[in-house]
């Protein structure tokens, strides 16, 4: 074990990082906490004295004052009178994280045999780790520091901490939401786009991808069908096929989803009509008005995936479950692309006797989205901050897709891309022979971040010819220099 004179393995054990998104406190804090649990630190060795760390961490002696006595309030340090401060050799009494050695491991056990569904073959999502430190990130799905409302979020949290507050959400509610939460989605987003729902009719989730889970789980099974948009979803067509359900591919064009190509012994037909993913294309009323005729005629389910919906458009459209008539349409919403897609927040809309069969279900599943996380977002919501925010992201965002646009015509003019009012991204196709994984994995060399538009397709042939470009996380002055890049890219790729 180190002594107290140890002053490189103190170090080693104490860093810090002036990157971390924590406080310099919390790093401590944090640091000292994995060194007991693991145990690193003896209990008869005393830690450093806080003027000797914070001089070897460069921070004020104040900063590891207050982080040590926090750690003492919380029982992991003992502090005794002119010798230091120790572990809490109480907290050494529960098992050790490491766990005994000489356990046998679980390398001999076919797993795969044993396993139900086969989620890891399904195809992997796209991975961009380090989007945020890009030059260029032409991602989608992600959010702008630089937009996102930090003071605004901050005051609603620390309004959810209040006593008060604490008091409302911190007891288990079993299978319920925050009814607050639950008032704002039915006054503040759902009439933005046509919906008007009884609280009984809405059921708050994980994000969206949580909402398709439960009802793939709910509703379908091996032998189901689904009609799906190509390109589509991938991520959707993943999550039903793992419920076993088979999903038929139907044809889109510059009117959304083809409705009459929708076979009619599709029990499910899933679309995002707001905006269609990836082309950005809204479902014209005409098909909008077909889907719905077919589903009744049918007796078919609708799942509309509100994606990208919560944004200002200059000629908006209402969502299909405001045209719904027969209760037949299931509407999903989501807050990742205004807010934040870290915060996994979601909800769906449907009729009262499925919104209590989710409920029983997600009940079994997760009980309920955390209430604290829940109570914040109404009082966003309810504070008005996050219409102001769509007021905010919509301006902004329409000003990067017309750069955009105008940065491809200029420097790409044999790519021909969509470009559709509202939508956080554009899908660009490139001249025969294209293959824009391997421009992805050539800009990514410099610092260009672009998604490959093979993954969208579910056929083996699918064409390679395809990228998306989003536009939520890139600055807009740094949108034609990226496009300059990708640019060349494409120019020497082709030269090659």
């Amino acid at each position: 074990m180190p002594t107290r004179s140890d002053s490189a393995i103190w170090s080693g054990l104490f860093t810090i990082s002036p990157d971390s998104g924590q406080t310099l406190q919390a790093q401590i804090r944090q640091a000292i906490v994995a060194a007991i649990l693991d145990r690193q630190i003896s209990p008869s060795m005393p830690l450093p004295s806080c003027r000797v760390l914070a001089e070897k961490l460069g921070v004020a002696r104040g900063t590891v004052v207050l982080a040590f006595q926090q750690l003492v309030d919380q029982g992991f340090l003992i502090a005794r009178e002119r010798r230091g401060h120790f572990v809490n050799p109480e907290v050494l009494t529960a098992p050790s994280r490491q766990g005994p050695r000489g356990l046998p491991t679980a390398g001999g056990i076919d797993w795969k045999s044993r396993r139900k569904m086969k989620a890891s073959e399904m195809p992997p999502p796209m991975k961009m780790d380090n989007w945020i430190k890009s030059s260029f990130p032409f991602v989608y799905g992600q959010f702008d520091p630089g937009l996102f409302p930090t003071a605004e979020w901050r005051e609603c949290n620390r309004m959810a901490l209040a006593v008060l507050e604490i008091r409302d959400w911190a007891a288990d509610m079993v299978d319920r939401d925050d009814p607050l939460l639950i008032e704002q989605i039915q006054a503040r987003l759902l009439p933005r786009r046509g919906i008007f729902a009884n609280p009984d009719e809405i059921i708050v989730t994980l994000g969206a991808q949580n909402a398709l889970y439960m009802l793939a789980e709910l509703l379908m099974s091996r032998g189901t069908r689904v009609a799906m948009e190509e390109p589509g979803y991938p991520d959707a067509r993943s999550i039903f096929r793992l419920a076993g359900a088979d999903t038929v591919p139907v044809p889109v064009d510059g009117e959304g989803i083809v409705a009459s190509r929708v076979p009619s012994d599709c029990g499910y037909v899933f679309v995002t009509p707001s905006h269609h993913c990836p082309t950005m294309v809204p479902l014209s009323q005409k098909r909008r008005e077909e889907l719905l005729a077919r589903a009744d005629r049918h007796d078919q389910i609708i799942i509309e995936d509100g994606y990208d919906s919560q944004l200002i458009d200059d000629a908006p459209q209402q969502a299909l479950k405001s045209l719904d008539r027969s209760g037949r349409v299931i509407h999903v919403g989501s807050m990742s692309k205004t807010l934040a897609p870290g915060l996994r927040l979601g909800y769906i809309v449907a009729s009262a006797e499925l919104i209590a069969e989710l409920r029983a279900l997600r009940r079994f599943m997760l009980r309920h989205p955390p209430a604290n996380n829940q109570r914040a977002v109404a009082l966003f919501l309810s504070l008005g901050h996050h219409d102001a925010l769509v007021r905010k992201l919509s301006t902004a965002f329409a000003e990067r897709r017309q750069r955009l646009v105008e940065a491809t015509s200029c420097y790409m003019p044999d790519w021909r891309c969509t470009d559709s009012a509202g939508g956080t991204s554009m899908w660009l196709e490139g001249p025969p022979g294209t293959d824009s994984a391997k421009l992805a994995e050539l800009a990514a060399a410099r610092s260009v971040l672009i998604e490959p538009g093979e993954r969208f397709f579910d056929r083996a042939d699918a064409p390679k010819r395809f990228m998306r470009l989003g536009i939520s996380s890139i600055a807009i002055q740094h949108i034609e220099p990226g496009i300059r890049e990708l640019a060349a890219v494409v120019g020497r790729r082709a030269a090659a």
